[in-house]
């Protein structure tokens, strides 16, 4: 079955290199998992990826398989039996750094250069840092995002006991399933309520959402693809945002999925446009490096099936602090104190997302 095959697991950097050297991630991290462990509907399918040779033989593998399955199943019971996790009331930030000065000083140079027509667009971001009271366990986050966030894609990366990304993305860059991709333009923003659809009626919102839906349609041209899309957006609910949505498909003929994510990333729903001047801005603008944020994350199978997300509504996570970000897409016409308060909405809400506060614990993430 699909879910069976092996998978290499995939988290890029949004820039081929850091600013500085060791400062920052690596330009991709690859990791084929030892234990792979993957669930549709009722269905398991439990794998283990192991050398042979010396004492490890494919009896000894196949031993080891089985014991971990049996294993997995008296957990499952034991979990059966245990009453529902409840998220933690008791605040665990002990203060917020103040992201707005930064962010205003880039705001205002970032809109003199679409204004003048440097830019078409430009996805500026702001990076706040949360103190936090004691470390957190990133498995309970996770599980914290898996009851909350069901509509998003949740993930989990950590190579170091000191570091690890969190998240739960709303955004595909694409998925590759049986010959058909899938892509996402997500852009336009607005929190959830009764003023949610005035997002389909806005001229600012529709054009910053169209700049999107027309480059990844004419990137996906220009890798010889024919992409398929609806005349018109319609909305898109996850956790206390709405967005502007338009799902686009195609049919590869022979593209691989990193030849795929190296034409599709970073689109203009996270970088601007045009795309090399745009990112040259961002490195002037942002006093911080991104690193995985907004960068492409997921997985490749061996029959080059894929699903790479946009690792935004992310946090890093360390011992005594969780660092979040997030942006607004300028573009002719925004006005500085709104794409301000964007970006405080979105911090709010990614806050509220990452850390089982209590306060947002009956938030759903709806597609």
């Amino acid at each position: 079955p699909p879910l069976a095959r092996p998978r290499v697991l995939l988290a890029f950097a949004f820039f081929d290199s850091p600013l500085q050297e060791g400062d920052g991630v690596a330009g991709v991290e690859a990791v084929l998992p030892r234990w792979q462990l993957s669930r549709q509907g009722r269905h398991c399918w439990l794998r283990l990826q192991r050398g042979l040779g010396g004492a490890i033989t494919p009896r000894a593998v196949a031993e080891e398989l089985w014991e971990m399955a049996r294993h997995l199943e008296g957990l499952a019971a034991l979990w059966a039996d245990l009453p529902p996790a409840a998220d933690a009331v008791t605040p665990i930030v002990e203060r917020g750094s103040d992201w707005g000065e930064p962010y205003r000083a880039a705001l205002h140079q970032g809109l003199e250069l679409v204004e003048r027509g440097d830019l078409r667009k430009l996805v500026l971001a702001a990076r706040q840092r949360l103190e936090l009271r004691g470390p957190l366990d990133p498995r309970q986050l996770l599980a914290h995002l898996r009851r909350s966030q069901p509509g998003s894609c949740r993930f989990l990366w950590q190579t170091t006991r000191e570091d690890a990304l969190l998240g739960a993305s709303p955004e595909r860059l694409f998925s590759l399933r049986q010959g058909l991709l899938r892509a996402d333009a997500l852009a336009g923003t607005r929190p959830s309520g009764d003023g949610a659809r005035d997002l389909l009626s806005s001229e600012k919102d529709r054009h910053e959402h169209d700049l999107v839906v027309e480059t990844i349609c004419r990137v996906l041209h220009q890798a010889g693809l024919s992409p398929q899309r609806p005349r018109r957006p319609r909305l898109a609910r996850h956790g206390g945002l709405v967005h502007l949505h338009t799902p686009i498909t195609a049919r590869p003929r022979g593209q691989t999925p990193l030849a795929l994510a190296e034409a599709l990333h970073p689109t203009p729903a996270v970088a601007g446009l045009p795309r090399r001047e745009a990112m040259a801005w961002l490195r002037t603008l942002e006093p911080f490096e991104r690193g995985h944020y907004a960068a492409p994350i997921g997985w490749i199978d061996s029959q080059g099936d894929a699903e790479l997300r946009v690792a935004i509504r992310s946090g890093l996570l360390r011992p005594d602090s969780l660092e979040i970000t997030a942006g607004a897409g300028l573009v002719r016409g925004s006005a500085p104190d709104r794409e301000e308060r964007e970006v405080a909405l979105k911090l709010r809400v990614l806050r509220d997302q990452l850390l089982p506060t209590g306060e947002d614990a009956s938030r759903r993430a709806i597609v």
